[in-house]
């Protein structure tokens, strides 16, 4: 891929959407690049994390579980940042990523988003207000989930969904 090329794919990602055009340059020029064919693992759960992946092109299944137990949680494609947290701090990865189709990675290490953010300080500004918002939207939507169910007071565990009749 071209400069040019993974400099479009990163301001698809909602994270780099703000980013100017030498923005995107000096994170695309510091970037790596990763081909899997289908059924490929990109990572494992709890796989120490040191660094984001962006979806250049194809789809990748996010995994839960093991064996019998295992499970696609979702599929992401082109311009999804997988481990946003990683490029933030030291994290685990919280489940597998695996190739559904052939796909192309840019690899963002820490340590090259951590100098974006020490270059340009008004950057870091911008992704804190977007996180932010994400998190609260997030803890919305959660919030909004808690009138389904009707928890008992003494153990916390979840009862009868409210609304339904007891026979």
């Amino acid at each position: 891929m071209s400069l040019e090329s993974d400099m479009e794919v990163l301001s698809e990602v909602p994270l780099f959407r703000e980013l100017s055009r030498d923005q995107l340059r000096l994170l695309a020029f510091g970037a790596e690049h990763r081909s899997l064919r289908a059924g490929e693992i990109l990572f494992r759960a709890e796989a120490r994390a040191d660094a984001g992946f962006v979806v250049a092109s194809g789809e990748v299944h996010l995994v839960e579980g093991e064996g019998e137990g295992r499970r696609i949680s979702m599929t992401v494609g082109r311009g999804t940042l997988l481990g946003e947290m990683a490029l933030m701090a030291d994290t685990r990865r919280p489940s597998s990523a695996v190739t559904a189709t052939d796909c192309d990675f840019i690899r963002i290490s820490r340590p090259l988003f951590r100098r974006m953010l020490q270059e340009y300080p008004d950057i870091a500004v911008v992704m804190h207000q977007r996180i932010r918002d994400d998190f609260l939207a997030m803890a919305s939507r959660i919030l909004a989930l808690e009138d389904i169910f009707d928890y008992d007071d003494e153990d916390d565990t979840p009862g009868e969904p409210r609304g339904e009749a007891d026979d």
